[in-house]
């Protein structure tokens, strides 16, 4: 029997067709191609399994094969499978051909592939495009892509898988190197797992639940607070503003094999889509890592280049998420969080946010919002992370816990993990064991065990509302967690001793230097 490919296999066979981009096309542009080859080349070799299971069942007749495909999760017309595309590789119209197999995979699958609102998948991709060079180059680019995702370790059919779960995984394996590749714009896509871990643990979903992330990215968030309700029981919902990245979301769930989540494109706050008739959808969990301290993120004004046909205005928002105050103009954080908020279920719903410790501090209208999540005693935990966790920002950011189902607990729990991670060449990351420190507190507190005061020394501090309050309504960690370290004593005696022995020795030095000098001068 022929050895099962593994996901390490993979991994370095679809990370070894990215060196035919490499140094030539930017890692944010390129990363579309490859994902989308590598979910065309899934398809079709899925398809080519799935053909010879109903050819033996069917003795080798192959218009009752036929027949059963039609009806298998996917339809893949003949010119859309992938190894038409690679017979054609040589062809100098080869980026058209390719573009004319997305565009009929679409039709063919448009429950699947298309939008609610009629937009495809691939609308937002073309292979026919000078990104990828002048023709000549272009088509070698192509050529090349296909050659390598011909190759043996690149067969994905699931009857050659060590693992139901690989195909996902060397997807999320390719998005989180783009990730680390393309730094800040990659940012903007993709939350590290360990991250996603964390706040996927600290909102742990039952079964049944609905799950949401109105900021989706890539979807690899989303997937972990799946993944961690322990069960096949549970819908998954998202919403992502950029074209390219909502449909990198969508072939990410496919991949996965989450076929029934709903991902919706457009933007969040001034077009939300997940809604249930006239009133926004409501969830048992909503996580999210939105845009860090967004700028025009709502209203704006006329003489703004950007104004959007249907001016949104906060002020006059028809689900009335911003009743606790309107944010900042230049910082839309409180607005996703807003959005968040009122989009879980009353008496048990929970939020897990990542945000820029401004959000904890800032003064004016954010002050007024804060205090009022405050004085509603839905804010559960604020947990301060490492710096330089997040690709193509080194600032630290914090991850905000809400629950509405808290109960008549006021106190909320502070946590100050910045120390606490392993240093990696370009990127800190937390481990396995930092994650259980910082989850291990939260549910303790989250139980009804711990006590205001200090929980554990230099880490984490429970605080009453009286607190909080006098502190007007100020969430900076340092206020709670006390992580002052004294310097050790200086021993001045042992210091001048040193001093003195140095100084001999500089004395020393300086003679031989004398002597060598004058050597030099008397030849």
């Amino acid at each position: 029997m022929t050895k099962k490919i593994s996901q390490a296999d993979i991994n370095n066979a679809v990370w070894k067709a990215c060196d035919t981009f490499r140094g030539s096309i930017d890692p944010s542009v390129y990363k579309d191609y490859v994902l989308t080859m590598l979910f065309i080349k899934y398809l079709s070799d899925v398809n080519d399994d799935k053909y010879e299971v109903y050819l033996n069942k069917y003795n080798g007749e192959k218009e009752r094969a036929d027949r059963a495909m039609k009806h298998e999760r996917f339809v893949v017309p003949a010119n859309s499978h992938f190894n038409y595309l690679f017979d054609h590789r040589n062809e100098p119209n080869i980026g058209e051909l390719i573009d004319i197999a997305l565009a009929d995979l679409e039709e063919a699958n448009r429950e699947k592939l298309y939008s609610e609102d009629g937009a495809g998948l691939f609308k937002n991709i073309s292979f026919n495009n000078s990104q990828l060079g002048e023709p000549k180059d272009k088509n070698t680019r192509l050529r090349n892509l296909l050659l390598d995702f011909n190759k043996e370790q690149l067969d994905l059919r699931p009857s050659h898988l060590e693992g139901t779960d690989i195909i996902g995984g060397a997807y999320m394996y390719l998005i989180e190197n783009f990730a680390s590749d393309a730094g800040k714009k990659a940012g903007e896509f993709f939350t590290p797992k360990e991250v996603s871990t964390l706040i996927a643990k600290l909102t742990k979903s039952k079964p049944g639940s609905r799950i949401c992330d109105p900021t989706c990215g890539s979807a690899s968030l989303l997937i972990k607070a799946g993944e961690e309700v322990g069960s096949d029981n549970f819908s998954l919902y998202g919403q992502e503003a950029n074209g390219s990245t909502w449909a990198l979301a969508v072939m990410n769930m496919f991949l996965h094999g989450f076929d029934n989540a709903t991902i919706r494109w457009g933007d969040t706050i001034r077009n939300p889509k997940l809604k249930e008739g006239d009133a926004l959808m409501k969830f048992d969990t909503v996580v999210a890592n939105p845009p860090f301290s967004l700028d025009k993120w709502g209203k704006v004004d006329d003489k703004e280049e950007n104004k959007a046909s249907d001016s949104f205005d906060p002020e006059t928002d028809k689900y009335n998420r911003f009743w606790r105050g309107i944010p900042p103009k230049s910082k839309g954080d409180w607005a996703f969080i807003s959005h968040m908020i009122e989009t879980t279920y009353e008496g048990r719903g929970k939020v897990g946010v990542v945000v820029p410790h401004g959000v904890l501090f800032r003064g004016a209208s954010e002050g007024k919002i804060r205090q009022k999540t405050i004085e509603e005693n839905i804010l559960e935990a604020v947990i301060g992370l490492p710096s330089n966790l997040f690709f193509g920002t080194g600032i630290p950011a914090a991850i905000l816990v809400f629950n509405k189902g808290k109960g008549d607990n006021q106190n909320v729990l502070f946590i100050d993990s910045s120390k606490f991670y392993e240093a990696a060449k370009n990127q800190s990351k937390l481990r396995p064991e930092d994650i259980e420190h910082i989850v291990d507190t939260y549910r303790k507190f989250n139980e009804g065990k711990l006590k205001a005061g200090i929980a554990e020394d230099k880490f984490s501090y429970v605080a009453t509302f009286d607190e909080i309050k006098e502190n007007d309504f100020n969430l900076n960690i340092p206020r709670y967690v006390d992580t002052f370290e004294e310097e050790a004593e200086v021993d001045i005696v042992a210091v001048q001793k040193e001093i003195e022995k140095l100084e001999i020795e500089l004395k020393t030095v300086q003679l031989e230097m004398g002597k060598y000098l004058k050597e030099l001068e008397d030849k």
